[in-house]
Order: structure tokens, then sequence, then C-alpha cells
């Protein structure tokens, strides 16, 4: 327990502009950069409502508690696709390689995509006939390992662009979890500190511009080439909790319940609760509800589920499905292979 709450500590100590926002009314939504790093990653985690920091215990941890990577005894990589809003797709791709005396290794890539769309102008509202395009992309490598039989840690660094037509962003960020396993009924409690980076800020031949020093005297050069410098921003950082127990467990039924408490950097406070039945580890059934107290929120009961199946031997592949209602922005929908080898 010694290690766990010092772990803790750690994640609070670096975490000032997290803890300042305690003591405020102040939302603070809309004042970060990358954004989409907080678009939750599998579908099995999201039929529990996002409530899986306490569980982590597949490949999706690499993006939910990376210490969990560490209580994986099989190399698995897990592929997930996601219908987001305004018909852009979130992919996510993750593979995790158990190193036995060493650790645990993990690598992930997250992107956020959308079709073309028209360049229009004042002048030529109807469009100018240039397309452009936007996207988000992060490339993370993740390392965890088991301290003791109970307590693990793991860290992610991962760099993170964005772009929008000619601007580009570049930042980096690291990841921190914590993961202990309680001697009461394997109750565990996980901690992790998320997308603690640098500010970013957009650059690029858009910011390119015409400008004259002095428009009130005659004769100067009035086409100066100049640079237009946009203002930077910083990463969402999060701060999480989470517990998760089993209330019963056999050889061929297992139900297990989680509850996270969240505490980002450009929102209010709010818990995920989630559950998950499970038929012989071959049959699952989740349901949770997300952002439970946040303000304003969209987001709220999500359901899914997901089938387990042996092939080749020892290859197990997982086909997971969840839904998430998203209020007057309809829903999202995401399907996740698994491949444990």
């Amino acid at each position: 327990m010694k290690r766990l709450w010092a772990a803790i500590g750690i994640l609070l100590l670096i975490a000032p502009a997290g803890r300042a926002q305690l003591f405020t009314n102040v939302s603070k939504v809309g004042i970060t950069a990358a954004s989409f790093l907080e678009i939750g990653v599998g579908a099995r985690a999201i039929g529990m409502g996002g409530a899986f920091v306490g569980t982590a215990d597949d490949a999706s941890a690499l993006y939910w508690n990376v210490a969990g990577i560490a209580r994986l005894s099989q190399p698995e990589a897990l592929l997930v696709h996601t219908d987001w809003i305004a018909d852009m797709k979130f992919d996510f791709v993750g593979f995790v390689l158990p190193l036995p005396g060493f650790g645990t290794l993990g690598a992930s890539v997250t992107s956020l995509s959308m079709g073309d769309m028209m360049v229009r102008t004042v002048e030529r509202p109807q469009g100018t006939g240039e397309y452009f395009s936007a996207g988000d992309l992060a490339i993370a490598m993740s390392y965890a390992r088991n301290l003791t039989d109970r307590f693990a840690i793991g860290f992610t660094a991962k760099y993170v662009q964005q772009n929008i037509w000619k601007e580009t962003a570049h930042g980096v960020a690291l990841d921190v979890g914590t993961i202990f396993v309680t001697g009461l009924h394997g109750m565990r409690i996980g901690a992790v500190l998320t997308n603690f980076g640098t500010d970013m800020r957009l650059e690029g031949e858009d910011l390119l511009v015409y400008h004259d020093i002095d428009p009130n005297k005659l004769g100067n050069n009035d086409r100066i080439f100049a640079s237009l410098q946009t203002d930077s921003w910083p990463m969402p950082l999060m701060f999480q909790i989470g517990v998760a127990a089993e209330l019963f467990q056999n050889s061929t039924h297992r139900l297990t319940t989680a509850i996270d408490a969240m505490h980002p950097s450009d929102n209010t406070e709010s818990l995920n609760l989630g559950a998950e039945y499970a038929f012989r580890e071959m049959f699952h059934l989740r349901i949770g509800y997300r952002n439970l107290f946040l303000r304003d929120s969209e987001e709220g009961f999500t359901f899914g589920a997901g089938f387990t199946q042996r092939f080749l031997g020892n290859v197990r592949v997982r086909l997971d499905y969840a839904y998430a209602d998203f209020g007057r922005l309809q829903n999202t929908q995401r399907v996740a292979i698994g491949l444990v080898f």
C-alpha cells in the first residue's frame, strides 16, 4: 500500500494545473489542443462506460492505464475502428509484447481523419475549386513492469501531430499509470495521469501573408512577407482513479463492476460507471454510463457485447462491439478486433 500511495502522490505532484481546478467552478472547455487524445479506445472499455482504469487487462490498457499491460502474459494486438461524430473516422492500432524478466513493451498508433472539404471564402462562398483536409495522429511507445506480485507501474511516451490544410502542430507527451491488486476479493485500484506534455502551436504556409509596415507612408513596400503567429495550447491533461472488482466469479460466470473518477484540465469532474458479464470467458455483455455529473455532457448510456474464440490452438480472437449515446450528436459505434498469440 505504501508504494501505491507513493505512486499516486507522484502523479498529483506533477499535475498542479489539474489540482488547481478542484477549487474553481470554471469548466475550461475548449482550452486545449489535441482533444482527439480524449476519445476512448476499445469497444470493450467503451461498452463499460469507460470505467476501465482499474481493470486494464487487455491491449487497450495502452490507452486506459498503461500499467495494465504488465499483467499480460502473452503478446496481444488490438485494432479499433470508430464511426465518430460529424462523419469523422477514429482508428487505433496497438501491440503489446511481454518480455519475461524485463517487463512489457507496447506500441500504438491513433488517428482521427475526415474527408476532404471545399475551400470557401467571403468572396467565393460556393467554393474556390480547392479542397483541404484535416487530421490528427499520435504515435506512442510504452513500457510497464510488475514491481511486486500486486503492484505494477507503466509509462507511455507519445508524439502528437495535428494538421489542417498546410498548417501543422507538433508535441510530445507522457502517460504514467499504476495498478494495485488488493487482498479484498481481487479488488483492483488504478491511478493514471495522461497527456502531460508540451504546448502545441499551428505553423505552416497558410500563415504567410503580405504586410505593410506603415500604411500611412506613401512609396514604401506594402508587400513585405510576414508570418502570423498563432497561440500555443496545452494538451488535455487528465488524472483518473479507478476501482474494479468481481461481484462473483467461477468457472462459468463472472460479473465485474467498475467505477472511475476523472479530473480533466479542460472540463469539470465526472464519474464513469460500468459492468461486464462473462459466460465461460467466451461471450460477454457490457453496460455503462459515461461522464456522470459532467456539466453539459452529451454522453451517457453505453452498452456492448463481445465474443472470444480460439483458432489454430493458442491464438485467441476477440470481436467486440460498443454503442455509446451522444445525445444531440446521436451516437457512436465501435468495432474492435483483438488477437492474443
